[in-house]
């Protein structure tokens, strides 16, 4: 794919992103969802209501923000409520939430054109990150996940840039990187797992390195001229590995621990403090210390997941087959042209024609295609690791690791460190908490598909063109719940393939 086309192709996914989180913003006057906490908590900010945050406070001052511009724009007021305590209208507090998420598959294409250096590994990437449900639904509202994800992503963004720069360069986007990682947990504590992801690729990179010049990694019946062979072997490898075939991820051991500390470290701590103070100086019954542990204390006591604490609640291990997404508004209507009963009482139970339901559920096949994705990557890593064991008798790791091998790592590490913590989590948690994790999903299958395509086999390009085409058939026909079509029942019933899913 030359350069020409690349550009077309981003383009065009940006332009369809920003269409579908748009169209008919207004749609529904009213509070959809937790816009009855964070629209509220961002109008509070300009009416300088003083509120307990249960959530750091950065999403909300964003809200608020968008709020204040949309408020002095002289157009999109035909619809007003005043539930917010303000009289706005649904594109005020809505739309900056759209233009953000427009933003984030292009984040995602970008970090699968640094891994890689592959135009078309980056467009399927963004295309499929696009194509999801979940994130249209939560940028066409007031909600904080969007920005939890696209800062997070700014900041494996930003160091994969770092790590393509030296010097100067280099300190200019690990500074950046250290501001976003900040802005994610200053969003929701969270975002913490993308820095953790960070961590972790870095340390699993001085690792492979460790493990490499062990010097005793060599089982005893190796004998030494066969060492000195392998000696030699191994010099002339690294003499003709070229820089410029290098990716990014190559190059982690250039970072020491004291520039990830400092970078990565105590400028995100930072950006996370700095943060509160507009929130500390409006709400002064907390202090900095007393806020964390307030807030700590309310998420510990908001029950298991039960239920009976609430219907939507998804243990972590329901979130990669998502078999219990969410309802984020359902109402029903006599006819397509009657008036939605969005301020009164809904109407009685089978007595609408109409459904409107916004569900918070992504494009089913594309995580189920991205989950085997994972998995493929993660027996990938496995099979190769253990087939160099058998073949050098020695417990180590290559000189040097292939491209696709550094993706793997990259993409199975941040995917665990997104979803693992949760295991260890008692409340009542939702399939929205899995937003972080699945972005790496989507880039597994992007991963897979790009390799298919690039195939001399032709069973395996078609693989990847059927899968391809799968996804689109998918968000195509389950977009009506994405963005609260009128469906009739049997539409409605049409989408909902399991019970669990109601």
């Amino acid at each position: 794919m030359n350069k020409k086309w690349f550009r077309i192709g981003m383009v065009s996914i940006f332009i369809l992103s920003v269409a579908l989180r748009f169209w008919g913003l207004e749609r529904f006057n009213t509070l959809v969802f937790d816009e009855v906490y964070f629209a509220k908590f961002g109008n509070n900010y300009l009416t300088h209501t003083p509120f307990f945050n249960a959530h750091p406070p950065l999403s909300q001052y964003l809200i608020g923000i968008g709020i204040w511009i949309g408020s002095h724009i002289p157009f999109w007021h035909d619809t007003v409520n005043g539930l917010t305590g303000s009289m706005r209208s649904p594109w005020t507090y809505r739309w900056l939430n759209a233009l953000t998420g427009s933003f984030i598959p292009l984040v995602v294409a970008a970090i699968a054109y640094q891994l890689s250096y592959r135009r078309s590994f980056a467009i399927l990437a963004g295309l499929f990150t696009a194509c999801d449900g979940i994130f249209l639904v939560e940028s066409r509202y007031a909600l904080s996940n969007i920005y939890i994800v696209i800062f997070g992503l700014l900041g494996q963004w930003f160091l994969l840039l770092a790590l393509d720069n030296q010097n100067r360069r280099r300190s200019f986007w690990l500074v950046f990187a250290g501001i976003t990682f900040g802005a994610s947990v200053g969003t929701k504590w969270n975002g913490l797992w993308f820095l953790s992801g960070a961590y972790l690729i870095w340390i699993t990179a001085w690792v492979i390195r460790g493990m490499h010049s062990f010097p005793n990694s060599k089982l005893i019946f190796i004998s030494p001229s066969l060492k000195e062979v392998e000696n030699r072997s191994q010099e002339a490898e690294l003499s003709t590995h070229s820089p410029s075939s290098q990716t990014p991820l190559q190059n982690l051991t250039q970072l020491n621990i004291f520039q990830m500390l400092f970078y990565l470290g105590i400028i995100p701590a930072f950006i996370y403090s700095i943060i509160w103070i507009p929130h500390l100086q409006l709400d002064k019954t907390y202090g900095f210390i007393a806020v964390h542990q307030q807030i700590l204390k309310f998420h510990l006591h908001l029950g298991g997941n039960s239920p009976n604490v609430h219907p939507y609640c998804a243990a972590w291990y329901k979130w990669p087959l998502m078999t219990r997404p969410m309802a984020y508004y359902y109402q029903t209507a006599e006819s397509i042209t009657e008036p939605l009963p969005v301020m009164g009482p809904p109407l009685p139970v089978g007595a609408g024609q109409v459904i409107y339901d916004v569900h918070a559920m992504g494009n089913p096949f594309l995580w189920w295609f991205g989950v085997a994705a994972i998995l493929f990557l993660v027996g990938m890593l496995v099979s190769r690791l253990v087939i160099f064991w058998v073949k050098e008798k020695r417990f180590s790791a290559p000189a040097t690791l292939s491209i696709d091998t550094w993706i793997a790592l990259y993409l199975v590490i941040n995917y665990a460190a997104n979803l693992l913590p949760w295991v260890k989590v008692t409340r009542c948690v939702f399939i929205y908490h899995y937003m972080c994790a699945v972005v790496f999903v989507f880039l597994a299958i992007a991963w897979f598909v790009d390799q298919c395509l690039r195939s001399y086999y032709q069973q395996l390009r078609a693989v990847g063109v059927t899968i391809t085409f799968i996804i689109l058939v998918a968000f195509i026909f389950w977009m009506p719940v994405y963005l609260g079509l009128p469906l009739s029942h049997n539409g409605y019933k049409l989408r909902m393939w399991f019970n669990s899913w109601i």
